[in-house]
């Protein structure tokens, strides 16, 4: 059997299908598969979403299978797409055997929480589907299935000694380690050896992170896959008594910070190709949050596909002028200067008038942030390149951002990312090169947004340490404020902070998406009114 742990592209339902039949093909000649078996969804890509909803959907899909069909494969395979079943819409895989479709299975319990809501789109299947492959009963179930009692069980009852899963489980922390437990507990409690096919790449803001594995029916794990790693693992079962997977080498277990950066990398990777831009910009302030965003743009795209600008005004230092050169020599890419002082000049001369008799205010730092996104607008607009942003988890939660400033561009790579993990990230990332390529001081100096004199974050935010323990029980974890004090945090800490929180959803949603990697980020899991009168005490 091969797991085709592969990157599909939402929406592209002939490529994705060329995708399968190349896949199934080497599977057979490379690795003489009985049986390829593909994620959930592959025909479509995940999540598909109103795409669902458009009438010539089914029409496509349809043409899909019959073109697989024809091909005659060799190996049986197992693939996800979306099937209409009367009036309903299912979330199905289907088996194809020498042309044939000899089997088809109707998702159980399409989920509805988090990233996901198929039930928009997607009834409930009810059947279980055990059918005969190359002489082994088999048991089909797709994702969410396998974390809802029942329908593991059923196909264990039905008799199968081998169960595939087909899946789309986006990334986050520490999400392979929750699959491992639950894998290991139906295996074992129901006696039948597990197969878990995930899906791969970047899709929007989610990221999957692959990891397919296969667990015998004792609950060992015996093959895994590596995150992130795009290819065909092929196991091989000896089938007697039980179905048991022949063990394999598993891959080391990877730190926390080398599986987010390889996520960050993955996402942006595919939001950029994908969506057809040839490089991108961003602004290179001398700062640790730039300077992480540049280093895995280009372990992305490579140094040729990334321009660094860096725009000083009065209030830059000299240290940041040298740390963002620094950087950008280091990972070779290329590099401008351009100060904003004329434009902000020019500016402040337009708005003397209706300025007069105040005093400087941030509008006057807002204006700095707000100059430096219509250069890398600019810059964008005329090469074609997409303005990668620049603002952490940490900030975007409290609103520590201008809006048309450093939140203008298109994608923003620290999106999900607490403050606190973006230290840890940079100093990772100089683990794997030679030299350093994010100067130590960056990592080691107080974040300052350089927008005012001597100016620096921690003066109108709690300590970084304690601020992301508060976002975690809040954003994450949905504490309320009496709650997260009770934790030990001092309350004019918490109420601060949620207040913050809960005034900048406005900015938040107006910003670019931006790569997930916790249980619940800033877009698709936080779906927060703009207006409202919620009292956040109890």
């Amino acid at each position: 059997m091969v797991m085709a742990q592969l990157d599909f592209l939402v929406g592209d339902i002939p490529g994705n299908t060329e995708l399968v039949l190349d896949a199934a093909r080497r599977a057979s000649s490379e690795h003489q598969a009985d049986v390829v078996v593909f994620p959930e969804l592959c025909l479509t890509g995940y999540p598909p979403e109103d795409l669902l909803l458009r009438p010539s959907m089914e029409v496509r899909v349809n043409e899909a299978l019959e073109r697989l069909q024809a091909e005659r494969l060799d190996p049986v395979i197992v693939i996800g797409a979306p099937l209409r079943h009367g009036a309903l819409l299912y979330n199905a895989a289907v088996v194809i055997d020498a042309g044939e479709i000899t089997g088809r299975y109707f998702k159980r319990f399409p989920p509805n929480y988090q990233v996901f809501d198929e039930k928009r789109y997607f009834a409930e299947g009810r059947d279980v589907l055990t059918l005969d492959i190359r002489g082994v009963p088999v048991g089909i179930t797709v994702c969410e299935d396998l974390w809802k009692e029942g329908p593991v069980e059923d196909c264990a009852a039905a008799g199968a000694r081998l169960i595939l899963n087909l899946n789309a489980s986006p990334y986050d922390i520490d999400k392979q380690a929750r699959r491992k437990a639950l894998l290991e507990r139906k295996s074992r409690e129901n006696l039948v050896s597990i197969v878990y096919v995930n899906l791969v790449g970047g899709q929007d803001e989610l990221v999957f992170d692959g990891g397919s594995m296969v667990f015998d029916h004792s609950g060992v794990l015996t093959a895994e896959a590596p995150q992130f790693g795009e290819g065909l693992y092929p196991v091989d079962f000896l089938c007697e008594h039980h179905c048991q997977p022949v063990s394999q080498a598993l891959p080391e277990e990877p730190t926390l910070e080398a599986n987010v950066y390889r996520a960050l990398v993955t996402g942006v990777r595919d939001y950029v190709n994908k969506n057809g831009f040839k490089s991108v910009v961003l602004g290179l302030s001398g700062g640790i949050d730039s300077a992480v965003t540049l280093a895995v743009a280009v372990d992305a795209l490579g140094k040729d596909r990334v321009r660094a600008v860096m725009m000083p005004f009065r209030y830059t230092s000299s240290m940041s002028l040298e740390d963002a050169e620094a950087e950008a020599v280091a990972l070779g890419v290329q590099y401008d200067v351009f100060s904003i002082e004329p434009m902000y000049d020019a500016f402040m001369e337009t708005l003397a008038g209706p300025f007069e008799g105040t005093t400087p205010d941030t509008t006057e730092e807002n204006l700095q942030a707000r100059l430096r996104g219509v250069l890398l607008m600019s810059l964008s607009n005329k090469f074609g390149s997409l303005v990668l942003t620049t603002g952490n988890k940490s900030e975007m939660a409290v609103g520590y951002s201008t809006l048309y400033g450093d939140m203008a561009g298109g994608f923003d790579v620290l999106k999900d990312v607490p403050k606190t993990l973006v230290f840890r990230l940079a100093k990772y990332r100089n683990t794997l090169s030679e030299g350093e390529v994010i100067p130590e001081r960056v990592i080691t100096r107080p974040p300052s947004a350089e927008l005012a004199p001597d100016q620096k974050d921690e003066d109108s935010l709690p300590g970084y340490d304690v601020l992301d323990q508060i976002l975690n029980l809040y954003v994450e974890r949905d504490f309320s404020a009496d709650a997260i004090v009770a934790e030990g945090f001092e309350r004019v800490d918490v109420e601060r902070v949620i207040r913050l929180v809960d005034i900048n959803e406005y900015k938040r949603r107006q910003a670019p998406i931006g790569v997930r990697i916790t249980e619940r980020g800033f877009g698709k899991d936080r779906r927060y009114p703009i207006t409202n009168g919620w009292k956040s005490g109890k």
